[in-house]
C-alpha cells in the first residue's frame, strides 16, 4: 500500500512523489498533458506543483503556460477536491511590480487563479527570497490571501536557513500566516542547498519539504554517462557538471541498488530523496506516459538503510 505522508502541519497528504508541472504548456500540452495528469491522480498522486513563471524562459512564452494547461484540465474533469495545486509567485514580474512586494503578490494570485480556473490555491510559494521587500510586507499579503480563502497554505522556495528562520519569527511575532512548507533543491549530486542548517530548521519546525531537481535534470536516470550522450535531449548541455569521477561513482552505486531492487535508476533516485530527513516528497515531471509510469514505480520503493548509506558514500565522494 502506498505510503501517504502528511505535508508538515498543513494536513495535506501526498505519496512520496509530487508531479512537476514545469513541462506543461512547454514540452507537453493538450490531451497528452491531460492524460498524464489523469493517470497521476488515478494512481494515487495528490499534488501538482507549478509556478506563474513556467515557462517564460521559452521564446514566445510569457509565463503562466503551465498554469493554463492545468486549469484547462481541472475544468475538463469537473472535480477539484481530490487534487492539491501548488503554485508560486516571486520570479515573474508583472502587474503590481516584481518580487514579493505586496502589490505584486495580490495581482499575481488573481492571475494564477484565473489561469488555473479555480477559486483557491492549496499551497502558494514565495518562489525565492526578496531582499528588497520587508518580510513583514510579504507575509501580511499572504495572510490576507489566507483570510480571504484564496490560499490555504503558504511555503518558501529557495530560502536560506537564516532568512527562513527570520520569516518564521516575523509570522509568530505579528500573528501572521507562516511558511509551513519548504521547497529546496536536493538530489544525489546537489545536496548543499538543503543539507545542514536548512534541513535542521525544517526538521525542528516540522515543516513539510518537497524537493525539486530530484533527478538532477535527468542525469540520475542514467541517460547521460559520457560526453557523447549530451545530445540525447536539450538538457544534455547541462551535464558537464556531473560527467566526472563523482558522477560515475554515483551512477555505479545506483546501478547496484537498481539491480538489487529490480527498480530503475530514476526510481532509486526518488526513493533516496524521499528517505532523507525532513523530506516529505520529491518533485519530478513527465513528458510521456512511459516516463510517468516509471515515476509512479517510486511510490512503493523503500530502500534499506544499507543501500541509502552506499548511495550517500558515493555521493559524498
Amino acid at each position: 500500500m502506498t505510503d501517504m505522508r502528511t505535508l508538515g502541519t498543513t494536513g495535506m497528504k501526498t505519496p512520496p512523489l509530487v508531479l512537476g508541472g514545469n513541462v506543461f504548456g512547454w514540452r507537453v500540452s493538450g490531451e497528452d498533458a491531460y492524460s498524464i495528469l489523469d493517470r497521476f491522480v488515478d494512481a494515487g498522486g495528490t499534488m501538482i506543483d507549478t509556478a506563474d513563471v513556467y515557462s517564460a524562459w521559452i521564446d514566445g512564452h510569457k509565463g503562466g503556460e503551465s498554469e493554463t494547461v492545468i486549469g484547462e484540465w481541472l475544468a475538463k474533469r469537473s472535480r477539484r477536491d481530490d487534487v492539491l495545486i501548488a503554485t508560486k509567485v516571486g520570479m515573474l514580474p508583472g502587474e503590481g511590480g516584481k518580487g514579493l512586494a505586496a502589490s505584486r503578490i495580490e495581482a499575481a494570485v488573481e492571475a494564477s487563479l484565473k489561469r488555473l480556473q479555480t477559486d483557491y490555491i492549496d499551497l502558494y510559494f514565495a518562489h525565492r527570497d526578496d531582499g528588497d521587500t520587508p518580510l513583514e510586507e510579504s507575509l501580511k499579503a499572504f495572510d490576507r490571501l489566507k483570510s480571504a480563502g484564496k490560499v490555504r497554505h503558504i511555503g518558501a522556495s529557495n530560502y536560506k536557513a537564516d532568512r527562513l528562520a527570520e520569516a518564521l519569527s516575523t509570522s509568530a511575532d505579528e500573528d501572521l500566516a507562516y511558511y509551513e512548507v519548504l521547497q529546496p533543491e536536493l538530489n544525489l549530486m546537489d545536496r548543499a542547498q538543503y543539507e545542514g542548517p536548512l534541513q535542521d530548521l525544517a526538521v525542528e519546525r516540522s515543516l513539510g519539504v518537497i524537493t525539486y531537481f530530484a533527478l538532477a535534470s535527468g542525469f540520475l536516470t542514467g541517460k547521460y554517462r559520457s560526453a557523447d550522450d549530451k545530445g540525447k535531449s536539450p538538457r544534455g548541455g547541462n551535464m558537464d557538471q556531473y560527467l566526472n569521477e563523482r558522477g560515475e561513482a554515483v551512477l555505479s552505486a545506483m546501478d547496484a541498488v537498481a539491480e538489487e531492487t529490480a527498480a530503475s535508476l530514476a526510481q532509486v533516485a526518488l526513493a533516496w530523496n524521499a528517505a532523507q530527513p525532513g523530506v516529505t516528497a520529491p518533485i519530478a515531471s513527465a513528458t510521456s506516459m512511459e516516463q510517468l509510469e516509471e515515476l509512479l514505480g517510486s511510490f512503493d520503493l523503500t530502500l534499506t538503510p544499507e543501500q541509502i548509506e552506499r548511495l550517500n558514500m558515493a555521493s559524498k565522494g
